[in-house]
């Protein structure tokens, strides 16, 4: 097993090696980049998809809602700027709703945010699949199983840690950084030269029967979707190498230019060419098969497409263990996900985020469509109240000059949120239906951890108990081996032993010889024998140990159940071996007063 998971995962690392993982800018915008960049291959397509539904002459609105989208870009990169700055530890959105809006309101944002780092490796993946499937028409019918191998090799990828998964990501992302450019440089060269023929469905300003302001809002919207993934830098500033805050904020500001310029470049070009969104091919697709007319360039593009759409989903990898990591530190997630793992990665973070999005696939079919609403719920809630803390950050601070692209960006994201409730709650109820599940958990995670900490605090008086003796109770299958080491550290721990052994219907004639072999080996020491009519042991050992127990208390003595087990050479030979032991302390865990353990006796062969 520690062999598999070496060649998985690699060897540990030390943790005086934590700086020297930490990750470059370079490095940051392959990690950390690829779902906002990734979001051109679908984003462009959303707004179109939504025009069409009147008539395909609408989509030279596009180009407006492009530039809307742009705004709302530079409002928010200039905004988590600042949250990058402020907040240098990591935690964006949540962190800034905490303390500026209070906990309940970072509540929602976290959970808001995870979610969203679930639906962006779901959304992510799918859409890789697809674009391979646009390439390899054949596969069509396996989009699911393509996207949950996708999310598997992430999942070991990030398991391997940052530097070494950033080295992963870092091909697929700049070829698609290259392919892009190529492609918009190719494109606006061949108009400039009249090589690409003018084919838009309809001239800019044209009037267009039937449009309304439902629907070009409903188009940006989805259009916004664009922009998820801003904020996952605010999230992770720890990963960088210092000067940390400089090093993020130099990062966002790169990964918004590329995206705000492949955006617009996109949704020009998709204009100028006429394309109409088709089943089974992309709108991308489409649009650089008309502009590179090369097959191989085509193919090439492609390639990097579907590369950068399946690591998109890398994002949700990098900043969902992270925000786990600061919900745990506040004790509203289990502290198992403030453990680093052998790589110093949060392990437990990425494989939760691995197994929800694998959930979403399975539930949503892998559906782009479908599962873009959702996503698109996700991050603006947490957007908002993000833009909403620091406009009451910098009033308290009176500062007010500096929320200026606060302002803007609150008020176009709750724009599209509103936008959201009244013309896609159809397709975004279930996250109202998994936030207050997600609340509930947080709340009762707090109050356990609360009940916990005054239960094991000292107070002034501490109550001490002298004990008079120790009952051991030592449960005995076959006389073996691991049975007489057992009971010998008993006798030796103990001032009262007593061996119980389960005898059920089917083993009741063999149980003769096995009471007989005990007393001939341990005459001294008390065997109980516990009759059963059912083939379960496990419930008749917990009711005798219950015996015991009182027993034990009326004698004032500690009772101590050992349970005697044998540990194979090899991990491997574990699974031929029932687990019976396991059961039992399981279900003795739960009994108070009892002191449960294990005498191990190791095979040689």
């Amino acid at each position: 097993m520690n062999y598999l998971k070496k060649l998985l995962i690699g060897k540990p690392l030390k943790q005086s090696a934590n700086d020297e993982h930490k990750i470059t800018k370079l490095q940051a915008l392959a990690m950390l980049s690829s779902d906002a960049l990734s979001s051109i291959a679908y984003g462009t397509e959303q707004i179109v998809l939504v025009l069409v539904t009147l008539s395909a002459a609408a989509i030279w609105y596009s180009l407006p809602i492009a530039l809307l989208v742009l705004v709302l870009l530079i409002s928010l990169t200039l905004s988590y700027r600042q949250v990058i700055h402020a907040y240098p530890d990591g935690g964006g959105a949540y962190l800034v709703s905490t303390e500026n809006l209070g906990n309940s309101w970072g509540l929602i944002s976290g959970g808001s945010l995870l979610i969203d780092y679930m639906l962006t490796v779901a959304v992510s993946v799918s859409a890789g699949a697809e674009a391979i499937t646009s390439a390899i028409p054949e596969l069509y019918h396996h989009q699911i199983a393509i996207a949950i191998v996708l999310v598997l090799l992430l999942m070991f990828i990030n398991l391997r840690g940052l530097r070494e998964s950033a080295a992963v990501l870092m091909v697929p992302v700049y070829l698609f950084v290259f392919s892009v450019i190529v492609l918009i440089f190719i494109g606006i060269f061949k108009i400039a030269t009249g090589q690409l023929i003018y084919n838009a469905t309809s001239h800019v300003g044209s009037v267009v029967p039937g449009i309304s302001i439902a629907l070009l809002l409903r188009a940006f919207s989805s259009g916004s979707a664009s922009l998820t993934g801003v904020e996952a830098i605010s999230n992770a500033v720890p990963f960088f190498k210092k000067p940390r805050a400089r090093n993020a904020a130099m990062t966002l500001t790169i990964m918004s230019a590329l995206l705000g310029f492949f955006f617009i470049g996109i949704t020009f070009l998709n204009y100028w060419v006429g394309v109409v969104p088709r089943e089974q091919v992309t709108v991308l697709s489409q649009v650089a098969k008309i502009v590179l007319n090369n097959q191989l360039l085509f193919y090439i593009f492609q390639i990097a497409t579907a590369g950068i759409l399946a690591v998109a989903a890398n994002t949700g990898f990098s900043a969902f263990p992270m925000l786990s990591f600061n919900l745990a530190k506040n004790k509203y997630m289990p502290h198992v996900y403030l453990a680093k793992g052998d790589r110093l990665g949060y392990s437990n973070g990425i494989i939760t985020l691995a197994l929800g999005a694998i959930a979403l696939l399975l539930i949503f079919q892998g559906s782009t469509e479908r599962l873009i609403p959702l996503y698109s719920i996700g991050v603006f809630i947490p957007f908002a109240l993000a833009q909403t803390g620091m406009i009451v950050k910098w009033k308290r601070e009176n500062k007010l000059s500096k929320s200026i692209s606060n302002l803007i960006g609150a008020f176009i994201s709750y724009a599209i949120i509103v936008i959201l409730f009244v013309f896609r709650m159809h397709d975004i109820w279930p996250f109202f239906v998994i936030m207050p599940v997600l609340l509930f958990m947080f709340y009762n995670i707090k109050t356990h951890y609360k009940n916990v900490a005054e239960q094991l605090k000292i107070v002034d008086k501490v109550e001490k108990r002298e004990y008079v003796g120790n009952t051991v109770l030592v449960l005995v299958g076959n006389v073996t081996q691991a049975d007489i080491g057992a009971i010998n550290y008993a006798r030796a721990i103990g001032d009262d032993v007593i061996a119980m052994h389960v005898s059920t219907e089917d083993t009741k004639e063999k149980d003769l010889e096995v009471e007989a072999t005990f007393k001939e080996l341990f005459p001294d020491v008390r065997f109980s024998v516990v009759r059963s009519s059912f083939t379960d042991i496990v419930k008749p050992v917990v009711r005798y140990v219950d015996l015991v127990s009182k027993v034990a208390e009326k004698k004032n003595h500690t009772v101590t159940v050992l349970v005697p087990q044998f540990v194979p050479n090899h991990n491997w030979q574990k699974i031929l071996h029932n687990q019976t032991s396991l059961k039992i302390r399981l279900y003795l865990s739960w009994h108070e007063n009892i002191i449960i353990s294990t005498y191990s006796y190791h095979l040689k062969k």
